[in-house]
């Protein structure tokens, strides 16, 4: 059995993202396993740290005791390159679960800013576990980890009754935190395309870590003239979001880049047919046959996926089996703890 782990996040682990709930089910898996898991909540404000903060996170690292294992989220271990000091006497795990400078709407100065600190916060890893092969080609092309270093834990998926769609008008779901990256601005375009149609679309997510993306959906959604289609819903219970699935007949989200998507998979637990892109990870989540990708921040392309889907419900039903199939095949959390345990041990 593995050692102490202390497992470092940036803020309240309970923040309702697709990040912070990996966090949490890898932890509820290991202590599950046996392991003693203490969480070190290293403040808010990550990645983009006070100096308190910063100061203060260190700190809290620095006191770990000595001979435990660090799992630190790389929301805040790309920018606390200091972190190297600790490897002498403690061993060191990185998670990633996308490379900071990658998030869409950052400056060219900040993109540099951050992949030069979170470089050097990953050259001092003993192992990193990212969360989907599409990162682990990131971050050897990108940022010069070695492969040797690497593990992968996609998300688990939890085993879900089928959804059993809307009714009558198609019923759209999009979930995710509502930041620049997962493309709103895109999908609210498209669907002001298609106001022939039958459908409504409810947005789930998380509208605090962005006030101006927030704010820029909803004049979106305002301009144009889709208020009573649209519904936005920010951060909702567990029970809430699984309602939605059941009742969705279409998943769309319009992301610029995911470094896996475990909105994405969840749909596919639910057989829910996905419209997506091909960016990131997308394409290694969604199953050939159980949803439609298209280029990113191609809105053209979106408003067409979601024509086929809102307008054929042959085609719907066809994606929905596969996504049904599919749902059997897809990780479990007790596997992607296990991943964790087997770096953790490599490196204690």
């Amino acid at each position: 059995m593995i050692r102490r782990i202390a497992f470092a996040v940036p803020g309240d682990l309970s923040t309702p993202t697709g990040g912070y709930t990996y966090d949490r089910r890898i932890i509820g898996e290991l202590r599950r396993l046996g392991s003693g898991v203490d969480v070190i909540d290293l403040g808010e404000g990550f990645p983009r740290p006070n100096a308190e903060t910063r100061a203060a996170a260190l700190a809290k690292l620095a006191a770990v005791p000595r001979g435990s294992a660090i799992v630190v989220d790389g929301l805040a271990l790309g920018v606390l390159p200091e972190i190297a000091a600790l490897r002498a006497r403690n061993p060191l795990i990185g998670l990633v679960h996308h490379p900071l400078a990658l998030e869409t709407g950052l400056a060219p100065d900040e993109i540099e800013r951050f992949r030069a600190s979170e470089r050097a916060a990953l050259a001092s890893m003993q192992a990193i576990i990212v969360t989907s092969p599409a990162i682990a080609r990131v971050l050897v092309a990108d940022y010069g980890v070695s492969p040797d270093v690497l593990s992968v834990a996609p998300p688990g998926s939890e085993r879900v009754r089928c959804a059993h769609g809307g009714g009558g008008t198609v019923a759209l779901l999009s979930v995710g935190i509502i930041v620049p990256r997962k493309g709103y601005d895109l999908l609210v375009a498209a669907l002001a395309t298609l106001g022939d149609l039958p459908w409504r679309l409810t947005i789930v997510g998380d509208r605090r870590r962005d006030a101006q993306a927030s704010a820029r959906l909803d004049a979106d959604v305002l301009r144009h003239g889709l208020t009573a289609r649209v519904a936005i819903e920010g951060a909702v219970s567990a029970e809430r979001l699984a309602e939605l699935y059941s009742a969705a007949d279409v998943f769309v989200l319009a992301s610029r880049y995911e470094g896996y998507g475990m909105a994405f998979a969840q749909a596919i637990a639910y057989g829910v047919p996905v419209i997506g892109t091909t960016a990131g990870a997308i394409p290694e989540t969604v199953p050939a046959g159980a949803g439609l990708l298209v280029p990113p921040d191609d809105v053209r392309a979106l408003a067409a996926a979601l024509r086929l889907l809102i307008s054929d419900a042959g085609e719907r039903a066809r994606l929905a089996r596969n996504a049904r199939a599919a749902a059997n095949l897809l990780p479990t959390w007790a596997a992607a703890a296990a991943v964790f345990v087997r770096a953790i041990e490599g490196v204690s």
